[in-house]
């Protein structure tokens, strides 16, 4: 698959089989994470690879719109350092771990941390220092089925591209 079939290609995925996913995937997945560009190269990141069921559980009851966690296989939690651009640079290798996982035949699911209230117990939670920011928590696994895909409407090119300037548009 090339990069345009797989960025076309990714979904959300919130309901997964029971099949594990290889240890070797885990970290081309990771692997593919840390080549995300970063401001300055500043490479701020830590990944925590999940895969016990009462850590998945956890962190399930943690973000209340994440349940689905308890099912995953796996989860990437995805930690930067409390540096000027953590955030960019935790959600472009957060995009990464996406494609890399779709690349697979792996199902992921992007799941909020920056900001959230759950924060600061997930990092306890996974011994991270105060230090650190969560940007995201990425659940993994082999998707249940054709169904276990959210497929979203994307609006046309046509109607989100434009040339120069934005069409129409009122500044305030």
């Amino acid at each position: 698959m090339d990069v345009l079939e797989i960025l076309k290609s990714r979904r959300s995925v919130r309901q997964y089989s029971e099949e594990q996913i290889s240890k070797e995937f885990l970290e081309k997945i990771v692997d593919a994470a840390r080549f995300s560009p970063t401001a300055r190269n500043v490479q701020p990141w830590e990944f925590i690879v999940i895969t016990q069921a009462p850590i998945l559980k956890k962190l399930g009851d943690l973000a209340e719109n994440a349940r689905f966690l308890a099912q995953a296989k796996a989860c990437i939690a995805v930690f930067c350092a409390d540096t000027k651009y953590y955030l960019e640079d935790g959600c472009a290798a957060t995009c990464n771990i996406l494609l890399a996982a779709t690349a697979l035949g792996v199902g992921s699911c992007w799941v909020a941390g920056d900001k959230k209230l759950y924060c600061e117990e997930v990092a306890k939670l996974l011994n991270v220092p105060v230090t650190y920011k969560l940007v995201s928590l990425v659940a993994l696994g082999y998707p249940k089925s054709k169904e276990s895909f959210h497929i979203a409407q994307k609006r046309g090119l046509k109607e989100v591209i434009h040339w120069e300037k934005l069409k129409d548009g009122k500044r305030e």
